[in-house]
């Protein structure tokens, strides 16, 4: 079973880090409302674009998405 986006996600936290995993990863530690404990792209994407206190790159997320996917 694949782990939830979120845990992957805090796998690529680091806080000197400039990759955009680990700055997605920073802005959503932070995130109460942050859909946890799901691995569905849809609900984390619709989260991101009408939710978050943030703005993200989307496109950089769809990489990331990919990553996780391979992981």
């Amino acid at each position: 079973m694949r782990k939830s986006f979120y845990t992957w996600l805090m796998t690529q936290r680091h806080s000197k880090s400039h990759a955009s995993a680990a700055l997605l990863a920073d802005l959503v530690f932070q995130e109460s409302e942050f859909p946890k404990h799901t691995s569905d792209f849809d609900e984390i994407s619709r989260y991101l674009e009408e939710k978050a206190g943030f703005s993200f790159n989307l496109s950089e997320f769809d990489q990331i998405w990919e990553d996780y996917l391979l992981h």
